[in-house]
């Protein structure tokens, strides 16, 4: 009996000193991690600096990634002085210019009125900023009665004498393939009268009648659409291209062109 005592009074001892053990060396690892987690996160004799100038910029730096991202960054500089961006030499250039890259953003805004075309197509860079003509493009009308698209070969007539760098815009690519693959370019028509209605371009443009009357301002339009135009004729609502408001139209110059039916309708 003394015997089993003075076993378990032993093992007793040695527990009591196994557990001082481990809280004394608990202690250490816990002082050391303090210590070292303290001076990790000492600042070193430049972090003040760096550190204001995160702050200062907020800690986003907006790095250019293409030419047309470029001039967008210029311009959200000039607006916002204090933001600071990165223009990589490779992106430093002038070409494709800043209205290039926007026209054709607009051009193919899923947001503005009007269908997507193959390419972002914008009439208000070419006939607006650039006054190219109408009759220049859509070559023929005041001759013939349809006014047509222009070829692809006059596109080309035009882009291929520009820098390589207007490749970046996609729709030049596009255009470019087209013309290599002698391909023509399916627009998705805007303007359409119906089979029984016979319209002639060549008869209103010799009369007077700008292309705007019927198309709207097209040299104010990235994205080409059927700009509304109504008006109230006989106490009915008449809308662009239906045969009330065309009729209007003929009234309103003069008596120019007849309003006899036969005059659309053979």
């Amino acid at each position: 009996m003394p015997e089993r005592i003075q076993t378990e009074r032993s093992n007793e001892s040695s527990n009591l000193k196994a557990k001082r053990s481990s809280f004394l060396l608990g202690s250490v690892s816990v002082a050391a991690a303090a210590v070292l987690a303290f001076w990790s996160g000492w600042p070193g004799a430049d972090a003040g600096s760096v550190n204001v100038a995160n702050a200062a910029s907020g800690g986003d730096i907006r790095v250019a990634t293409s030419v047309c991202d470029a001039h967008a960054l210029r311009a959200q500089q000039e607006e916002d002085p204090e933001l600071e961006i990165e223009i990589p030499a490779e992106f430093d250039k002038q070409w494709p210019s800043a209205s290039a890259c926007q026209s054709a953003i607009a051009a193919w805004d899923p947001e503005a009125p009007g269908p997507i075309q193959p390419i972002p197509f914008s009439h208000k860079h070419h006939a607006g900023e650039f006054k190219i003509d109408c009759l220049y493009c859509h070559a023929g009308t005041d001759e013939s009665q349809a006014a047509g698209v222009p070829s692809v070969e006059v596109c080309m007539g035009c882009h291929s004498q520009f820098p390589a760098e207007y490749d970046e815009i996609e729709g030049i690519r596009i255009l470019k393939d087209h013309w290599e693959q002698k391909k023509p370019i399916e627009w998705v028509q805007i303007h359409r009268l119906p089979e029984y209605v016979q319209f002639r371009h060549n008869r209103h443009i010799k009369a007077g009648v700008q292309c705007q009357t019927c198309h709207g301002p097209v040299e104010e339009l990235d994205k080409l659409h059927l700009v509304p135009d109504s008006h109230i004729g006989y106490l009915v609502p008449v809308a662009k291209l239906e045969m009330g408001w065309c009729i209007n139209c003929h009234r309103q110059n003069n008596q120019q062109a007849s309003q006899d039916c036969l005059t659309c309708h053979y």
